[in-house]
């Protein structure tokens, strides 16, 4: 499905595939003419990509078709065994944890998985994970303290669910709790938004050493939906809390929130899913590389400071 500011794109696309066709039934050349439109669509795809709005890419980051964290699980790493449960209620399917092997280096993945279609999303809880699923993350970052395992956490959440259930299960506590056992860890920690990073529920496992985010991934504290119902008490003004929130890579890695940006195919990472895995793949291995020479005294100095040097005071006069 097209978002509407696609739409020229796809109808484009749409013509060069329909005169190929027609050239393969007539058996004849026209390779010139399409050519020729190959190179306009080209053209059309970075004028509308690179000059996106904010919420434009809040619509990019929540696009059918974007890869989930499964599917950077089963892309990227080599290996990868699921490991259920947190020992205390249940198993949320909202969020995925196992153990895999990234460049023959073992890990501790820690994914939140939205569904790949209604059905799934349904079952998924559309990313958003109860209690439970935060306590199978705190279980996964002491395995991997116990055993010296560095630890991946794939970041796709519009927030942690805020059902009543959810609540009376001390929803906001065990958010704390996750914040805090993740600051502790003594490896190595490396988060990437690869969607929706929403409000707490995307903190809880985003306390890593090295943040980073996807060209056209979003990180806020609130869904711009969500902002613009409290703000003017009309979810229709989304787009204009988007401009206000400042949520897409760029304005993320100027305020310091993020380390870096992962580029996405030009289209988003909806339209070439492989691309878009293989690059955040490398990223991952050349960042726990970076890591892996780092003391556990150091690992804990860096991630502290990451943290407390968030945020500028400006004197106005």
């Amino acid at each position: 499905m097209a978002l509407p500011f696609e739409k020229p794109i796809d109808d484009l696309s749409d013509r060069i595939e329909d005169m190929r066709a027609y050239a393969s039934e007539q058996n004849i050349d026209l390779s010139e003419e399409i050519s020729l439109l190959e190179g306009r669509l080209e053209r059309l795809q970075h004028d509308v990509f690179e000059n996106l709005t904010r919420w434009q890419r809040v619509q990019v980051a929540r696009a059918p078709g974007r890869p989930t964290a499964l599917d950077y699980i089963q892309s990227v790493f080599e290996t990868f065994t699921e490991l259920h449960g947190d020992r205390t209620l249940g198993d949320d399917s909202a969020m995925v944890t196992g153990l895999a092997l990234l460049g023959g280096r073992s890990v501790v993945v820690i994914g939140q998985q939205k569904g790949r279609d209604t059905k799934e999303n349904i079952g998924r809880n559309f990313g958003m994970a109860h209690p439970s699923g935060y306590r199978k993350a705190m279980r996964m970052f002491n395995m991997a303290d116990k055993f010296g395992l560095p630890v991946v956490t794939l970041i796709d959440t519009p927030g942690a669910y805020p059902g009543v259930a959810a609540e009376e299960q001390g929803q906001a506590w065990v958010i704390a709790e996750s914040i805090q056992r993740m600051s502790q860890l003594k490896v190595p920690a490396v988060a990437v938004v690869i969607g929706e990073g929403g409000s707490g529920g995307a903190l809880a496992v985003g306390v890593a050493n090295r943040v980073l985010i996807l060209e056209n991934a979003i990180y806020s504290v609130i869904s711009p939906e969500s902002c613009a119902a409290i703000l003017w008490r009309d979810a229709s003004q989304a787009p204009k809390a988007a401009e206000a929130l400042k949520l897409t890579a760029g304005d993320l890695l100027e305020l310091g929130v993020v380390d870096g940006v992962i580029k996405e195919p030009v289209g988003g990472a909806h339209r070439d899913p492989q691309a878009t895995m293989r690059c955040v793949g490398a990223r991952l291995e050349e960042e726990l590389g970076a890591l892996s020479s780092l003391s556990e005294t150091e690992l804990l100095e860096q991630r502290y400071a990451r943290f407390r040097n968030m945020g500028r005071l400006e004197s106005v006069t």
